[in-house]
């Protein structure tokens, strides 16, 4: 797997998407008039403020949710395995082994044999956890937990990688290089990410492009192309003015966003 050329990864183009919940309160209007297309093999971010629906959107691209209203395509050709999400919480099995975790995907999907352990080798080598396999999930740090979890979305070789701020529990030295290794990972195997992040500065040394969105109910506000090429370095990165100054742009945005979501909270 991580040793063949990248293949493109899935387009996906997202046209008039809505989301509505009923409560006790009456309609919810959770996503309005969702428009975006995102290229195949492109790692792209969305910030916005507590609420205002990124992991709903996630949510219901990765099949997990439906739109009320709206249309997803995702052109995922040549691919076997469309998607596959990674969680703030690793998820793994606390019963298995992170080598049985890993390949958990794999025997649900009838892969068995030296199929199954040639993908699984390659993908615990992929994450640096070759020699942690026969370790239980309680026995790993919370950084490895995701590596494992990281290999276990990888195994299976989806189309797009969702992401739904996998790094936001870990402390700010593990977060720093599970953000380098997925960098790393994605240049490696040229997969579609959709990652959906609070941090400016994550958006910025991993993404592509920047999507933020509005509170409540959530829209595209507006989408930042970063322009700094690949292989980043993030402490080399985070220190240049460039960096600082698209920061403050994209803060300058989404202040503006917060600040509306505490008036109308405020208001209620």
């Amino acid at each position: 797997m991580a040793s063949e050329p990248p293949r493109k990864g899935a387009k996906i183009e997202i046209a008039n998407l809505s989301k509505t919940f009923e409560a006790m309160s009456g309609t919810v209007h959770a996503l309005t008039d969702i428009n975006l297309s995102i290229g195949a093999g492109e790692f792209f971010c969305i910030v916005g403020p507590s609420g205002c629906g990124k992991s709903t959107l996630l949510r219901i691209l990765a099949g997990l949710e439906r739109q009320t209203s709206g249309t997803i395509e995702i052109d995922s050709a040549g691919w076997k395995v469309e998607n596959a999400m990674v969680f703030q919480e690793s998820g793994l099995f606390p019963w298995m082994t992170v080598e049985e975790n890993v390949g958990f995907g794999l025997m649900t999907r009838g892969v068995r044999g030296s199929e199954k352990s040639d993908r699984v080798e390659a993908a615990l080598k992929l994450v640096g956890l070759t020699q942690f396999r026969r370790h239980f999930p309680h026995q790993l740090s919370g950084g490895m937990r995701q590596r494992g979890a990281i290999a276990r979305a990888f195994v299976t070789d989806p189309a797009v990688l969702f992401m739904d701020e996998p790094f936001a529990a870990l402390d700010a030295q593990n977060r720093t290089i599970l953000q380098e290794e997925l960098v790393r990972i994605w240049e490696t195997t040229g997969k579609t990410v959709v990652y959906i992040t609070h941090s400016i500065d994550e958006a910025l040394f991993l993404g592509d492009r920047t999507a933020i969105m509005t509170a409540h109910p959530g829209r595209i506000k507006e989408i930042i192309d970063v322009p700094f090429p690949h292989p980043r370095n993030l402490m080399e990165l985070t220190t240049s003015s460039s960096f600082g100054d698209l920061k403050l742009k994209i803060w300058r945005v989404l202040e503006e966003e917060v600040n509306r979501a505490r008036a109308s909270e405020d208001g209620a």
